[in-house]
């Protein structure tokens, strides 16, 4: 299933979904990593359609079949808005459901802001892999002028750095992202200011979160550190669920220990529907 959709300030959204026969057992809305697209998650929307849930997914403006300049955001209140849209339109495909939220990376790290700025009623939240720790903090230099020139001239981009051999030790997986025309590796200076502000911001209130978690990170990852999840865990006070992965990268759902990932996802998933 896919479809289109204006955002609120104009750009051309697009939506895919995975959805199982019969009355799902909850719907679960996901906000995938930067520089990627949803298309990557057919496999797990299948998984999660042949267990009796519905994921609904978009591409971020900015990427995939979505408008806008790639890897740029005005703000993160214009991420949020956007997961505002896509929550109310699971809502209204799906009333009555449980819904869940689910973001990986970058999308970790909107999620979490999602949870703490909007404290929607949702089942509870997934969020792997989120980019709270990486390389980027020790370089005070760089993270200084990514700040300035985030101000004075937001749309100016920079390559994210992302390192593709460390996506995944699935050969495969890290070749077929190689050879993907959706993905990209652009990142402007405007979006990575926001994205700092909201890390700090999120660490600041992460005692705040209001529904269940699950929190999955793999220790070998060295595109976002696994300290980061273990610090945010840390400092959650109500129900918060930290799974690590042990010598697992940056994408568990797509490691050659998937099956026992989604196992996991699914028995928290049972657990809080």
């Amino acid at each position: 299933m896919e479809w289109t959709w204006k955002s609120f300030d104009g750009l051309d959204m697009f939506g895919r979904g995975w959805i199982p026969e019969g009355k799902p057992k909850a719907v679960i809305v996901l906000v995938h990593g930067l520089g990627e697209h949803c298309g990557r998650y057919d496999h797990v929307g299948q998984m999660l359609a042949g267990n009796g849930y519905a994921l609904l997914a978009f591409d971020l403006r900015g990427h995939g079949k979505s408008g806008g300049q790639r890897g740029h955001a005005p703000s993160i209140e214009a991420f949020m808005r956007d997961i505002d849209e896509m929550l109310a339109q699971a809502a209204a495909r799906y009333p009555g459901l449980p819904q869940f939220i689910y973001g990986h990376s970058l999308g970790g790290i909107l999620v979490l802001n999602y949870v703490l700025r909007r404290k929607p009623a949702l089942a509870g939240a997934l969020v792997s892999s989120p980019g709270l720790r990486t390389a980027l903090e020790a370089q005070k230099a760089k993270v200084a002028l990514a700040k300035l020139l985030g101000a004075l001239m937001p749309t100016g981009g920079l390559p994210s750095g992302l390192d593709a051999n460390m996506i995944s030790r699935d050969p495969e997986v890290v070749k077929r992202y190689k050879e993907d025309p959706l993905v990209h590796d652009k990142i402007t200076f405007g979006m990575a200011k926001e994205l700092m502000g909201a890390i700090a911001w999120a660490f600041e209130h992460a005692s705040e979160f209001s529904i269940p978690l699950l929190l999955m990170h793999g220790t070998a990852d060295q595109i976002a550190f696994d300290r980061g999840s273990k610090e945010f865990a840390a400092s959650v006070k109500g129900d918060c669920t930290l799974k690590l992965w042990e010598g697992l990268y940056h994408e568990p759902h797509n490691e050659p220990e998937k099956q026992e990932v989604f196992r996991f996802m699914l028995d928290w998933l049972k657990a809080h529907c």
